[in-house]
């Protein structure tokens, strides 16, 4: 039975396959045999549906739905189909389709290839040949998934990832033969999340919006979001193993993370997630200081106001007994005073210092600059010859594309040293002004109204290293920059407390002449061999 009276019917595509759409089955060749179709017996198409290759389950089953309640709603009583297992492929969907049919003898179902119409009126044994098709659909689906299944369990015993995309990697080869190789900008990025979690000093909120500062954005161009954030941090993939339906199996892709920095993150993930409905308070120092004696993180409540830290013994130690969060901020501003110029004066004094000892470095890197752009130019001036005498015919193609190369890469070594001396010497000036100036500045930025427990935590982790806790007491050590500072600025800072009752304070331009240890000590040819202030680098 054929509708002429220009009735509403709906269009629905559907594709399974890569193949189908190679071989002629696509979307839009379905959309065009369906179309002129209905052109054909005067139908009005309303609305298409299409579900493409690259749909899941459940995003067949919400299009489906959706297409059920658009009918329904709208009162159309025909759909176009291409064929029967287009439309359905299991015995539920086929009863769902039987059970609209049957309501209302109007409504049709057509299979324009098959050249068969679903209705009321269908005869009994033309709905035989509907249950018989719906049955066939229903044993190619489950057919096909066994051999999907067959196809995955070989890539994965073959060490490659059966299907789906891995952040940090691209996928290349053809059908069935795909690898994942590193993608190199966003494998940067996995790094970068993980070693920002590994800090301690990031959530996983903090580290999307961090991410997102750093130029990461989702394939339509969003902020990642802490899920997905959550997701790269938990996956095996980027330590070389597939986990596959709850399995593990070695993977052949080049890892991103090794396996240290991996699981150290699992036991944070953990930790977080075990104590996530306890989490009241933010405290300053979680996740920075261990104990001395077992090495366990030093755990940290709040009792009547206080913020009290322990070590909760899960490796027997015997350290026992709590400290006070304020007993331990007192250490870290007596450290802090050591490594901080008591004035302006001596802070000005020792960043002209420094510009003194730039100054220096500039000028024993000239000759070495100059040294390098003559080789560049003499490179620059082989390739041009060596390229005339090949037109010239003096010399072979084979012996052209040899010292071509020999000189290209000796340009781009002379090039790599130039850059590189140019960037240290311009980093050794502004890191180590950072460095002065955030010592100076350590204690108000601490104490400041704004500064939040992590703000905190992240400018602490700035000055110190190996924070433990050993009877009640903080012990740490400073990183090598700052461990420089504290061994030198106490005198520096004593020193120019003489100079205020000389006159050699007031001629004093910059500090270099009446202090010489700022400047480290120097060879014969201005060369710093002081490691402590290589060290800013």
């Amino acid at each position: 039975m054929i509708a002429t009276n220009n009735k509403k019917c709906i269009i629905y595509c559907r594709v399974s396959s890569k193949e189908q759409e190679d071989r002629g089955y696509s979307l839009e060749a379905q959309e065009k045999l369906l179309t002129g179709y209905a052109n054909k017996y005067n139908l009005n198409i309303v609305k298409v549906f299409k579900i493409s290759e690259s749909a899941s389950g459940k995003q067949i089953r919400k299009t489906f739905n959706e297409m059920l309640r658009y009918i329904k709603k709208r009162k159309i009583d025909i759909i176009l189909c291409e064929k029967i297992d287009r439309l359905t492929r299991n015995l539920k969907d086929g009863a769902v389709i039987s059970d609209w049919v049957m309501a209302d003898e109007n409504r049709q179902v057509h299979f324009v290839k098959e050249n068969f119409v679903v209705s009321r009126n269908t005869r009994a044994h033309e709905n035989l040949v509907w249950d018989m098709k719906v049955a066939i659909a229903r044993f190619y689906t489950n057919n096909l998934s066994e051999e999907v299944k067959k196809g995955q369990k070989a890539k994965i015993e073959a060490g490659w990832l059966p299907s789906g995309y891995k952040f940090g990697y691209k996928t290349i080869g053809e059908q069935g033969h795909k690898t994942q190789i590193i993608n190199k900008p966003y494998a940067n990025y996995v790094k970068k999340i993980f070693k920002l979690y590994k800090s301690g000093n990031y959530t996983l909120k903090r580290i999307a919006s961090e991410m997102h500062k750093q130029g990461l954005r989702s394939k339509n161009g969003n902020k990642v979001g802490h899920n997905t954030i959550h997701k790269i941090l938990s996956d095996t993939f980027y330590i070389g193993i597939i986990t596959w339906n709850g399995k593990e199996y070695p993977g052949k892709q080049e890892r991103i993370i090794d396996e240290s920095l991996y699981y150290e993150v699992q036991r944070k993930l953990k930790r977080k997630i075990k104590g996530k409905q306890f989490k009241t308070h933010n405290h300053i120092f979680k996740g920075i200081i261990r104990c001395a004696k077992c090495n366990c993180l030093i755990t940290w409540e709040t009792q009547k106001g206080h913020h009290y830290g322990r070590c909760k013994n899960y490796k027997p130690c015997g350290q026992k007994g709590y400290v006070r969060e304020d007993r331990i901020e007192n250490t870290i501003f007596e450290s802090l005073q050591k490594i901080k110029p008591n004035s302006q004066k001596v802070l000005d004094w020792v960043n002209k210092a420094l510009k003194e000892t730039n100054k220096s470095k500039t000028d024993y890197t000239s000759t070495t600059r100059e040294s390098l752009n003559n080789a560049l130019k003499t490179f620059e001036n082989r390739l041009d010859k060596i390229y005339i005498d090949k037109l010239d015919e003096v010399i072979s193609e084979e012996y052209y594309q040899k010292k071509f190369k020999e000189f290209s890469d000796q340009k781009k070594e002379a090039l790599r040293q130039l850059n590189k001396m140019e960037n240290n010497v311009q980093n050794y000036y502004e890191i180590g002004m950072e460095i002065h100036n955030l010592a100076f500045n350590a204690q108000r930025l601490y104490n400041s109204p704004k500064a939040s427990p992590d703000d905190k935590r992240t400018l602490l982790t700035k000055f110190f290293t190996r924070m433990k806790l050993e009877d009640k007491k903080l012990a740490y050590e400073f990183k090598p920059a700052y461990k420089f500072l504290s061994e030198w600025m106490p005198k520096l800072n004593a020193t120019s407390e003489l100079l205020k009752q000389t006159e050699d304070y007031k001629r004093t331009g910059a500090f270099a002449p009446a202090h010489p240890t700022v400047l480290g000590d120097m060879d014969s040819n201005h060369g710093c061999q002081d490691q402590n202030l290589e060290s800013y680098h």
